[in-house]
């Protein structure tokens, strides 16, 4: 496993090969830490990416063409080593394939590439899919970064904090996993906005991710009690996941663009039949990407 750097005159950046994550983020004139440090008493990850599957299967495994597999929660990426494509002075990629050993669990041939490009108080995360085989590629891919929430993380994440979205609606609709299964439940629940805020409560989170659906919101930001916003993470994806430890006062927040989820409590089908997933023609590629900013 090797580290890689990025740094500009406002960002420093810090990644791994292991899952070609990214492990810091540090603005420079004040030396304020962005990034969860990945502390296994809360969780043990920074901002990993996750693939060819986003939360987890019913029942552990799926089927493809009538055979079983068996896949862990979020995939196989973030456990693997990636190589590094190339690195120049703003931006890196990093690059994984399918091996023998990947088609153990996952049939399919795939090439997948994680680049970051860093541009003043920015970072772009790029994702590219690729499908080098001669079937349809079938596969879901998400993020997972931890935001410190106060900065600094010295309190717990809901002392004084906020969400917000840019919305002009005055609710957000999110779904809930079930702890039981880490399943989605069938259940919607409203939560009400004011100037496209809410505030961040101890209990926010007991009941494990929220999961907001459809393309409601393209921008979320983490602010504290001036409500000024410090950091925000833009995407285009259809899903967005909000997410701290259940009942562990962890001192920060995931904001987690989705292209794909979890399977839900009552899903029947195979592995191309799960609802958000993404396919891909032989020779095609899935390009998709999110920027995180801060303040």
């Amino acid at each position: 496993m090797s580290d890689y750097v990025l740094e500009n005159g406002e960002l420093r950046a810090t990644f791994r090969s292991q899952g070609g994550e990214l492990t810091s983020l540090v603005k420079k004139e004040n030396g304020q830490e962005y990034l969860w440090k990945g502390d296994g008493a809360y969780w043990g990850w920074h901002s990993p990416v996750l693939f060819p599957l986003v939360g987890s299967l019913k029942g552990g495994g799926y089927t493809h063409e009538g055979k079983s597999y068996a896949m862990g929660q979020h995939g196989l990426a973030r456990r693997l080593e990636f190589d590094l494509l190339r690195q120049e002075e703003d931006s890196l990629w990093f690059v994984l394939q399918d091996t023998p050993a990947t088609r153990e669990s996952y049939p399919f041939a795939f090439r997948l590439e994680i680049g970051y490009e860093l541009t003043g108080k920015e970072l772009k995360v790029l994702w590219r899919v690729k499908n080098p085989g001669e079937e349809t590629l079938y596969f879901s891919i998400g993020a997972h970064p931890a935001f410190l929430c106060p900065p600094g993380g010295e309190k717990p994440h809901w002392q004084g904090a906020y969400i917000g979205f840019d919305t002009r609606e005055d609710r957000i609709v999110y779904r809930l996993v079930d702890p039981s299964c880490g399943l989605a439940a069938p259940a919607t629940y409203v939560q009400p906005l004011e100037e496209g805020m809410f505030p961040v409560q101890r209990d926010t989170f007991d009941r494990d991710a929220l999961i907001l659906e459809d393309k409601q919101v393209s921008q979320v930001f983490l602010a504290g009690e001036d409500k000024v916003p410090y950091l925000s993470v833009k995407f285009d994806a259809p899903l967005v996941g909000l997410w701290s430890p259940v009942k562990k006062d962890a001192p920060f927040i995931c904001i987690e663009p989705w292209y794909g989820r979890c399977d839900g409590v009552d899903f029947e089908g195979e592995w191309k039949d799960r609802k958000y997933g993404n396919s891909l023609k032989p020779g095609d590629t899935f390009a998709a990407e999110y920027t995180i900013s801060v303040n």
